[in-house]
Order: structure tokens, then C-alpha cells, then sequence
């Protein structure tokens, strides 16, 4: 066997050329468990509401700030991570995320104040908001263009399967303590292991991330050409390690200077960028369609409208498990039919769905036990269904392929100012949307908050018609704005 049959075998690049599928895979991989714990630690506080606001005697407001300090956290983790991994690295970045993540889940648990448990949140937080921007883009500039849109998509379905992983190892406490709030392991009540829980998944993140290699193209603009072409050699052979290490340095060389915030502002007209004003509306849309209420208070939700908590954290894996699927389909079809077909499919299909779910609910009841509200005859079961397809929608569209675009879109130069900047206003319009839904729910009410939800899906879709430019296949080299 030649030299370049036993690549192939091995899957390790020649100096003729060949894709190293397996370190691609491990790249991948490592990098997604970031993806992972931002949907962890996102969607544990679904079923333990009850918990803290029982151990701290918390109002609807007290639920909705201890809910959304995360967010806050989030939105200042994006941010700063967006620049600091212009500065450290991807790969150092996400490694600090995974310090958060273990320091939050332990903090969390243990807290005994609303304070102390708000700080821990928030501190999760910035785990969240690093691992949000840094994974997709750190894997885009790894990944070759003809499957970039499938590989940066796997973040979407580990975030999901984050969610999902919280919501079963909730349901599961749940289950074998008796409740929530019932006493588990070593005395301590079930709603705190589920916080403590995050330590595994989160130190196995840290500890993978020394096996794989710091992005090449973050090598080339820091000056180190020379480990940059190690990195792509491994990733691709030789000849095309040096070929690419040509066109990056290229890319730059027009106006390469350190990497600024100034960078967004287009210095021929004094404005800010157009491709910035776009990833800013796919970041923004992609909340103000209200798919973290389901994520966050799913389990609150459907106990509002009759089920029971057992009933309720059910469904919350159900939309779990239906989002992973939506979301490998997306995987199949994003490089083939390109992503903003993808997001105006997602668009209309959210924008009927959500309005069904809003009629649903204007046909609400009281309950007879005259607490909460029940839906009569047939509309319980057209709402889950309905929001099911919501979901569904959501996760075959702007789940995974907003993450890929923002990965993507932005010139090598701009790209981790920009992502700080569309992350953070991503992560502001999460805030806004979670805290305010607890107050919303009273007044105007289900009905009106989900009509006004459908109306911010029916807005994304002809934003996604004028504003966004379809990158499937494209070079990262080649992107302008």
C-alpha cells in the first residue's frame, strides 16, 4: 500500500492533500461540548423553580430576575468572549467557559440566598455566552466550506441536547426524590443536585479541550504562520496547509492591524457595517420569537394550563427529543440547499404555529380548583401540538443556522469584534424576552404574549428576504460587509 492509500486508510492528510476526518470529527466533537453545556446550563433551571422559590420565598418577579440572571451573564460572557478570543485564543476561551461552568454549577447548588444564587447564575452565565460565540466560530475556521454549514449545525443539536439532558436528569430527581423540592442525596433537596450535576459533563469539557489544536486562522492573525501551517497540515496536508496560510494572511493584508472594535465602522462612509446590522437582526430575531420561554419555563407553562409537574417536565423532553431530530435534518439539507431558504421555511412555519398556540390559549378557562387556568375539550391538545411544531420549526432553521452564520459571515478581521457584538445584543434580547415573560402571563396574558410572538417571526421573514446574503460553500476568506 502507497503512502497516500495509508492516508486514506487512516484518514490523516498526505503532503498531496486529504482531509483528516478523524481529527475533523475530534475537533468537532471537543468543540460542541461547549454547545452542550450552554443548553446544561441553560435549561436546568426549568424544574427547579418550584425549589427556589420555595428556599428563597420568591414573587413572579423574584422567579423572572433569578430565571434571567443567566442572561445577564450571557449577554457580558459574549461579549467579552467575542474580543478574548481575539486576544487568548479560541481554544483558551472556551477552556475559561469551562472553569465557569464547574464554578456556577457548584455555586448554584449550594447557594441559601437569592443573592448568592443570582451571582452564581450570572457567573454561569459568562460559560454560556464564551462557549455561545466561540464554539461555532472556533469550528468554522477549522472546517472546509463544502460542509462547514453541517459541522457548525452539530453545536445546535448538542445545545439541544443539553436542554434535553437537563430535562430528563430533572424529571428523573424529580421522580425518585418525591418531587423537586423533596429531599434527596446526603439530605439535600433534589432541585440542588440538579445544578450540581453540570460538574461532570463540564470538567469533561475542560479536560478535552488539550487534545485538540488552537484555530489556524486565529494563529495567522496573531503572526504565528508557521504553527498556523502545523495546524492545517494535520487538518489538510501540506500543500494545501501552505495554500491556505497564503490566502489568510491575503485577507489580511489590505489593512491588517490588531483586531478592533473601530474595525465594525466601514471607513469609507463613517457607518457601521451592513453585514454587522445583519448578524445583529438574525441574533435578535432568533429570540424575539420567544423559543426560549418554551426552554425556560416549559415546565411552569404547561402546569398553568392543567398538567401535572410530572406531566409537564414529560413534554419538556418530548420537545427535547423533537428538536434533536429537526435539527439533524438540518444538518442533511443545510449544505445542499443553502441556509436562508432554511431560515424563510423556519420563519413562516413559526409565524402559523405560534398563532395557533395564541388562539389556543385565548380560549382559556379557570381551573376548577380555581387556581391557574385549563384549556377546554380539544385545545390542550392542539396547543402541545401546536407548540411542538413551533419547536420544530425553530430547530429545522434560525436554532442551528443562526449559530452557523454568525460563525461564518463576518470577514476574518472583523469577526471576533463582530460576534461580540451580535452575540451580546443576542443575549440582551434573551433577557428581555425570558424576564419578561412571568409578568407577561398575567397581563396581557398567554394569548397576547404568543400572538406577539408570531408577529416577530412574520417580521424575520422578510428581514431574511432583504437583508441576509446566503454564504453556503463560500470561503471564510471570501466573505466582505
Amino acid at each position: 500500500m502507497n503512502g497516500t492509500a495509508t492516508a486514506r486508510a487512516t484518514g490523516s492528510p498526505t503532503d498531496t492533500g486529504g482531509v483528516n476526518s478523524a481529527l475533523i470529527a475530534l475537533i468537532v466533537a471537543v468543540a460542541t461540548i461547549g454547545g452542550f453545556m450552554f443548553g446544561y446550563d441553560s435549561g436546568v433551571i426549568n424544574g427547579t423553580q418550584k425549589g427556589i422559590e420555595a428556599a428563597f420565598d420568591l414573587g413572579r418577579l423574584g422567579i423572572g430576575i433569578n430565571v434571567g440572571a443567566i442572561l445577564v451573564g450571557s449577554s457580558v460572557g459574549a461579549f467579552a468572549a467575542g474580543r478574548l478570543s481575539d486576544v487568548i485564543g479560541r481554544r483558551n476561551t472556551m477552556m475559561l467557559a469551562a472553569i465557569l461552568f464547574i464554578v456556577s454549577a457548584l455555586a448554584a447548588g449550594a447557594a441559601n440566598s437569592s443573592l448568592l444564587f443570582i451571582i452564581a447564575r450570572i457567573i454561569g452565565g459568562f460559560g454560556v455566552g464564551a462557549a455561545s460565540v466561540t464554539s461555532p466560530v472556533y469550528i468554522s475556521e477549522v472546517a472546509p466550506a463544502n460542509i462547514r454549514g453541517r459541522l457548525t449545525s452539530i453545536q445546535q443539536v448538542m445545545i439541544i441536547s443539553g436542554l434535553t439532558g437537563a430535562f430528563v436528569a430533572n424529571f428523573a430527581l424529580a421522580r425518585f426524590a418525591g418531587g423537586s423540592t423533596a429531599e434527596f442525596w446526603l439530605g439535600y433537596q433534589a432541585w440542588r443536585w440538579m445544578f450540581w450535576l453540570q460538574v461532570i459533563p463540564a470538567t469533561i469539557y475542560f479536560v478535552a479541550l488539550f487534545f485538540i489544536p488552537e484555530s489556524p486562522r486565529y494563529l495567522v492573525v496573531k503572526g504565528h504562520d508557521a504553527r498556523a501551517e502545523v495546524v492545517l497540515t494535520r487538518l489538510f496536508g501540506a500543500a494545501e496547509a501552505r495554500r491556505k496560510v497564503a490566502e489568510i494572511r491575503s485577507s489580511l493584508a489590505v489593512d491588517h492591524h490588531k483586531p478592533r472594535l473601530s474595525d465594525l465602522v466601514d471607513k469609507t462612509t463613517g457607518k457601521i457595517r451592513p453585514i454587522l446590522w445583519a448578524g445583529i437582526g438574525l441574533a435578535v430575531f432568533q429570540q424575539l420569537v420567544g423559543i426560549n420561554v418554551v426552554f425556560y419555563y416549559g415546565a411552569t407553562l404547561w402546569e398553568a394550563v392543567g398538567f401535572t409537574e410530572d406531566n409537564a417536565l414529560q413534554i419538556n423532553i418530548l420537545s427535547g427529543v423533537l428538536s434533536i431530530g429537526a435539527c439533524l435534518l438540518t444538518i442533511t439539507l443545510i449544505d445542499r440547499i443553502g441556509r436562508k431558504p432554511l431560515l424563510l421555511v423556519g420563519s413562516a412555519g413559526m409565524t402559523v404555529t405560534l398563532g395557533i398556540v395564541a388562539w389556543a390559549f385565548s380560549n382559556a378557562v379557570p381551573a376548577v380548583s380555581g387556581v391557574g387556568v385549563t384549556l377546554p375539550g380539544n385545545t390542550g391538545l392542539i396547543a402541545l401540538v401546536a407548540a411542538n411544531l413551533y419547536v420544530i420549526f425553530f430547530n429545522v432553521s434560525w436554532g442551528p443556522v443562526m449559530w452557523v452564520m454568525l460563525g461564518e459571515m463576518f470577514p476574518t478581521q472583523i469577526r471576533g469584534s463582530a460576534l461580540a457584538v451580535a452575540g451580546f445584543a443576542q443575549w440582551i434580547a434573551n433577557a428581555l424576552i425570558s424576564v419578561s415573560f412571568p409578568s407577561l402571563v398575567l397581563s396581557p396574558g398567554l394569548a397576547f404574549t404568543y400572538l406577539g410572538y408570531a408577529i416577530a417571526a412574520l417580521v424575520s421573514f422578510f428581514f431574511v428576504r432583504a437583508a441576509v446574503t446566503e454564504t453556503r460553500g463560500r470561503e471564510l476568506e471570501d466573505m466582505t460587509g
